[in-house]
């Protein structure tokens, strides 16, 4: 972290100390934190998923389509099912400008990350939205769930992929087409070659967006891909 990073970090929680919060979804006293601890506690938690999509799986063993169909990326994380109340704090952030929102959910996703046991990335990549959505919003959902997310883990985030096609949005496409909304979607930087990477979205549904990305991160000389996402869709 940099020093006006952590300057602004110790501000903040300054703040917040002097100036408790409520919990976000009950309204409860939450100290310093945005969420209350029943609140954080009683979030849908994935139980043991397959290491390579996140999937319940049991044990936590690799599931029958990985091992018939691998994923490009070798690691798959998530923090917790896409559900109650999860959701409400995804749609808050996404499409609420609720970027405060964001903390929690990146404290969650590290938490997966560390249980997880995953080889540490050497930079964390947000995933891209297209120029005029993200003008559209004002900002990047993947991108404040990921700053804050290196920040707690010690590495970088870098650029590393762009978002050279637009299509519909995924959330309203039927789930066979959305893997050819996304095909060739993007593109790796030159700056990801020979690294470790580990690209962050905030829902991951069929994998079809983060396989794309993935791709392109390969084609770019990244060695590794792991991918972190806030919640997972269950079939």
């Amino acid at each position: 972290m940099s020093t006006v990073a952590r300057i602004a970090d110790r501000a903040l929680q300054g703040l917040r100390v002097l100036l408790p919060q409520c919990c976000v979804l009950c309204r409860a006293p939450s100290g310093t934190r945005l969420l209350c601890a029943p609140c954080r506690n009683g979030l849908p938690t994935l139980g043991d998923a397959c290491p390579r999509c996140a999937l319940p799986s049991p044990q936590g063993a690799v599931c029958g389509e990985c091992l018939r169909r691998p994923p490009p990326w070798t690691a798959a994380v998530a923090a917790w099912r896409y559900a109650f109340p999860v959701d409400r704090l995804l749609q808050g952030l996404k499409y609420g400008g609720r970027v405060a929102w964001a903390e929690p959910l990146a404290d969650g996703l590290r938490e997966a990350v560390v249980a997880s046991r995953v080889v540490r990335p050497q930079c964390i990549v947000a995933l891209p939205l297209a120029p005029a959505r993200q003008r559209e919003r004002g900002f990047n959902q993947a991108h404040v769930i990921a700053a804050p997310l290196a920040r707690a883990l010690r590495v970088p985030v870098a650029r590393g992929l762009s978002r050279i096609r637009d299509g519909s949005p995924q959330a309203a496409l039927e789930l066979g087409r959305r893997a050819a909304n996304v095909k060739d979607a993007f593109a790796g930087s030159p700056a990801l070659a020979g690294l470790r990477i580990a690209i962050v979205d905030d829902v991951m549904t069929t994998g079809a967006t983060l396989d794309a990305a993935t791709q392109a991160a390969l084609r770019a000389g990244a060695v590794e891909v792991q991918v972190y996402a806030v919640a997972r869709t269950l079939p």
